[in-house]
């Protein structure tokens, strides 16, 4: 006896392979899901997905691939370029005479140690009586000695006021003097600007030295203190000077 199955319509035990069912005359249709075209479908389906996947996966993994060798070619560039700059200035510094080295060398200490000016420096690299450097190798020096000249010149007002006890047009005058520091109007103006000195008490130290040393008297110090040709104090500080003096 073949295998029974229950009609979907009346629900009576019919044999599988019946076509109709005898009872209420219904056909009997395999489940869609027991159809070989089904399961072929799905298998499709399921190709498709992982051959999707595998696809996308694919084209990101060349993406990643492509913008690693972009990179490694642009470091490779960035340092084939700076090798080559690397050389040139080498080739460079290989090119320059050794009196021009030498003159550098010189004008940084001069720049360094003695906080000298720009004109300063040339001067003593080529004079007679200092480095006898030529016009050419000190030029060099000047261009390319690495140094703050306002910041000198400031260095050079601090000195003057510590030391010398000078008035702020006094240190002005020394730091633009042809016959002094030869610094520039601007470099000197920031010197004056920025150093820290009290002015007054410069004067009064003045006026003591005046009055020990050359026993002047008090308006004659005063005079001293304010001359155009003297101390060049403003007349406010000679009269705090005067106004205590011992």
């Amino acid at each position: 006896m073949g295998k029974m199955i229950k009609c979907k319509t009346c629900s009576k035990e019919i044999a599988s392979k019946a076509k109709v069912c005898p009872e209420c005359g219904a056909k009997n249709k395999k489940s869609f899901y027991k159809k070989w075209w089904f399961w072929l479908i799905i298998l499709f389906v399921m190709i498709g997905a992982f051959g999707g996947e595998d696809s996308s996966n694919h084209s990101e993994s060349n993406q990643t691939i492509e913008q690693e060798v972009d990179q490694v070619n642009k470091v490779e560039e960035t340092t084939q370029k700076t090798e080559n700059t690397t050389q040139v200035e080498e080739k460079v510094e290989e090119n320059i005479p050794t009196e021009y080295k030498s003159a550098l060398k010189k004008a940084t200490t001069y720049s360094d140690i003695m906080n000298m000016s720009k004109a300063g420096v040339y001067d003593q690299l080529t004079s007679e009586y200092g480095e006898k450097f030529s016009p050419e190798a000190a030029q060099y020096a000047i261009d390319n000695v690495q140094v703050d000249w306002k910041e000198n010149a400031l260095k050079k007002a601090t000195t003057y006021s510590n030391t010398m006890n000078m008035s702020k047009a006094g240190v002005y005058d020394q730091l633009t003097s042809e016959y002094g520091e030869k610094f520039t109007a601007e470099e000197a103006q920031y010197a004056v600007d920025n150093v820290k000195a009290d002015w007054e008490e410069n004067a009064l130290k003045k006026a003591e030295t005046y009055q020990k040393m050359m026993s002047m008297s008090p308006s004659a110090i005063y005079d001293q203190l304010t001359s155009e040709y003297g101390e060049k104090f403003t007349a406010e500080e000679a009269q705090y000077a005067i106004d205590h003096l011992q």
